[in-house]
């Protein structure tokens, strides 16, 4: 029994470590094949005759990133190398570097300034991300727009296609260089790799066995040699013809950073390669901030972000040491090897030691490797990436975002990623601009009759309220408020007041504005003056203090606005103004309809009069009526005082006559239509009421009772003023 349980936990943990050791075997399937690809990627075209060198770079780089990330990281049965975004990136920095020594000059050396090239974006890339790590600015990347990210990795899958272009041709696919796409053989070998493309799509692409992406790649170069065979071409007619790769004689490994290598680096050269450097880094840090999100999803466990980020990078750095170039936590090697059993890091070092170990049998591996299996590979990589973010994207993204990814994915195959990731994010900037604008920063609107304080009031108050609750507008505001959206509520505020012009109290709730800016602040101002020119006092609640300053900053508050901490006191506040303004009218408008009753008799012609005037209050000094302008009314005197003003030969004005309350002015010029002889200036703040000539028709029409009452009145006030004048001539005579 003791026996027994001693050997259970060892019987447990060998076969948990042969599991492992078989997920890493059959991910290492996927690194071999991947890395090849990647290797004739990055060495393609010009780099092409050292291309041994790429093979020893490319199993270095995915020994020892699969190493350390597997002892490091904190999903343990990652399995890490190469990836085709970051293959990519250092295929355009490699090339990118050695058409700047030919240039420079064609004589010079190339591997050895490329490959170290490769290992300091290599280094770089990993300081780079274990500063996020460290710092957890990490997170950062999170926030750049998601066309962006699509933008970027959509060109990154248009990219690898063009390179799978130069691997199985050997040509650069440029519109300078169609011609040269036009010879059969050329036309045969695109074919080839376009139907090893669709065979992937149409198998492994859609059951994502285990092992059916090696089976599928074993198939297709067994099915090139039968065809070899079959047309009678040897292995070296093939090679000839570029239908397989030349191998490399061997394995050609050399440690970049001797001291003669870096005293003949061209190091004028590297800050022509900042922005290819940044978009590897760039690279890099999303892929694995995204491949580490992918793997969550698919394996249903939590990664610690900060912690692969720091592995990551210490991967990179000893990487870049090794002369290897960047990489990251890989998906599909990972789920692989989660799939076939693999839950330690044993799964991790058991790809590293299979990566070493083809160090050695690299060479005759790409002698009989058909270029269209390989480019093959590559098609279908990139044309996944394309149809992920250029097709499935367009469910996923509005109108105006899909167009932005569409613009980036072409700045940067045409103009560079630093174009594009720069302009992509101004674009990503804008469209949020644009879609935030139209999210309604109010939340609701309310007005004085139907939203009141929590003041019990009399049945008097209440009915004035009801009454005049228009003059109060409200508006509870939300978001964050900028140029936009503080434009569309200037916008909203003007249309407002518009509809309802007896507001005389406008308010707003802060109480949800997130915060405000500059431009904001500059609507508000907008609006103050808007109000002012309509009598309208504003009313700011809930302001916190940032808004308050930004508010202050721009001038918007002064003593013609009112803050009040809470709405509930806000409206009390207003609603209090309210009342003791109408209950003043009342009295007021009871005192002229007495006045008037006593000018024409009856109850009803009073009542008719009162409804035909529009009341005037002007303060001391105001000028009511000028000389020279046509009489088109006339003014019952309330309350106050004002004077008739005529001109003196000094060119100022004097006083003839003032007029008190219960008299008028004007009631001549009414009847006669003659132009006015004489300005009407306000002595003191004063209430008056004005009858329009438009008006005075209307009841000639309408009530000819009431027109000759009131022509009956003119008459006898003219009398009076006549008589009044003729005693103080008499006077005068003496």
């Amino acid at each position: 029994m003791s026996t027994q349980s001693i050997s259970s936990p060892s019987r447990l943990q060998f076969r948990a470590a042969l599991k492992d050791i078989l997920g890493g075997s059959a991910a290492s399937v996927l690194t071999v094949t991947f890395g090849l690809s990647y290797a004739l990627l990055i060495f393609g075209g010009p780099l092409s005759p050292y291309l041994s060198y790429g093979v020893a770079a490319t199993f270095i780089s995915s020994a020892v990133l699969a190493a350390v990330i597997a002892a490091g990281s904190s999903l343990r049965f990652a399995v890490a190398g190469p990836d085709s975004s970051t293959a990519a990136m250092t295929g355009i920095l490699a090339s990118s570097m050695m058409e700047r020594i030919v240039a420079a000059d064609p004589s010079a050396p190339v591997i050895g300034p490329v490959l170290l090239t490769l290992a300091i974006a290599t280094v770089l890339t990993g300081v780079v991300l274990g500063c996020f790590g460290m710092t957890r600015m990490g997170r950062a990347i999170r926030y750049v727009p998601y066309p962006v990210v699509g933008g970027f990795l959509g060109a990154t899958g248009c990219l690898i296609l063009l390179g799978a272009v130069r691997v199985i041709t050997g040509q650069q696919l440029q519109f300078t260089t169609l011609n040269q796409f036009t010879d059969l053989l050329t036309l045969s070998k695109l074919a080839a790799a376009c139907v090893m493309a669709l065979v992937l799509y149409m198998t492994w692409h859609r059951s994502r066995s285990s092992f059916g992406l090696p089976a599928i790649l074993i198939g297709g170069v067994v099915a090139a040699h039968v065809l070899f065979w079959l047309a009678g071409i040897s292995v070296a007619e093939a090679q000839a013809e570029g239908w397989t790769f030349q191998p490399p004689p061997s394995v050609t490994f050399m440690l970049p950073w001797s001291g003669d290598a870096l005293a003949r680096y061209p190091w004028h050269l590297l800050a022509d390669l900042t922005g290819n450097l940044v978009a590897v880094i760039f690279v890099t840090a999303s892929s694995t901030l995204f491949n580490t999100t992918g793997i969550e999803v698919a394996t249903n466990r939590e990664a610690n972000l900060e912690r692969e980020l720091n592995v990551t990078g210490l991967a990179n750095v000893l990487t870049g040491a090794f002369g290897g170039y960047p990489g990251c936590i890989s998906i599909s090697r990972t789920v692989l090897n989660f799939n076939s059993g693999g839950t330690g890091p044993l799964s991790g070092l058991t790809s590293a030691a299979i990566s070493l170990l083809m160090l050695a049998f690299a060479p005759t591996l790409l002698g009989y490797m058909p270029k269209f299996v390989l480019g093959g590979l590559l098609i279908y990589l990139g044309a996944d990436g394309l149809h992920k973010w250029i097709v499935q994207s367009r469910r996923r993204l509005s109108f105006t975002e899909y167009l932005s990814l569409l613009a980036i994915i072409v700045i940067i195959v045409q103009w560079g990623f630093i174009a594009g990731i720069l302009i992509g994010i101004v674009i990503g900037c804008a469209t949020f601009a644009l879609s935030a604008s139209r999210i309604d920063s109010i939340k609701f609107s309310f007005d004085g009759s139907e939203y009141r304080s929590s003041l019990d009031r009399s049945r008097e108050q209440l009915a004035v309220l009801s009454a005049h609750g228009g003059s109060i507008q409200g508006l509870n505001l939300q978001s964050y408020l900028f140029f936009g959206s503080a434009n569309r509520l200037y916008q909203h505020v003007k249309a407002l007041l518009a509809r309802h012009p007896e507001c005389r109290f406008l308010v707003f709730d802060f109480k949800l504005v997130t915060g405000i800016d500059s431009s904001a602040a500059y609507s508000f101002a907008q609006i103050k003056r808007t109000a002012h020119d309509r009598g309208i006092r504003l009313v700011l609640v809930n302001l916190q203090a940032a808004a308050e300053k930004a508010l202050r900053s721009s001038e918007f508050i002064s003593s013609e606005v009112s803050i009040v901490p809470e709405l509930d006191h806000a409206l009390e506040w207003c609603e209090n103004e309210i009342i003791a303004q109408h209950e003043g009218l009342g009295d007021e408008e009871a005192s002229l309809r007495d006045w008037f009753v006593r000018i024409l008799g009856t109850e009803e012609d009073a009542a008719e009069l009162v409804h035909r005037c529009e009341r005037l209050e002007v303060a001391a000094g105001d000028v009511i009526v000028s000389a020279g302008e046509p009489a088109d009314s006339m003014h019952f005197i309330l309350d106050g005082r004002v004077g008739v003003m005529v001109p003196t030969a000094e060119g100022g004005l004097t006083r003839v006559r003032s007029l008190g309350r219960y008299t008028t002015i004007g009631e001549m010029g009414l009847v006669a239509g003659a132009p006015r002889s004489a300005t009407i200036q306000a002595e003191i703040a004063s209430v008056l009421y004005v009858l329009s000539i438009s008006q005075f028709e209307a009841i000639k029409t309408e009530n000819p009772i009431l027109s000759q009452k009131l022509l009956t009145f003119f008459v006898l006030v003219m009398a009076e003023r006549l008589t009044f004048a003729n005693r103080l001539i008499s006077v005068l005579r003496r």
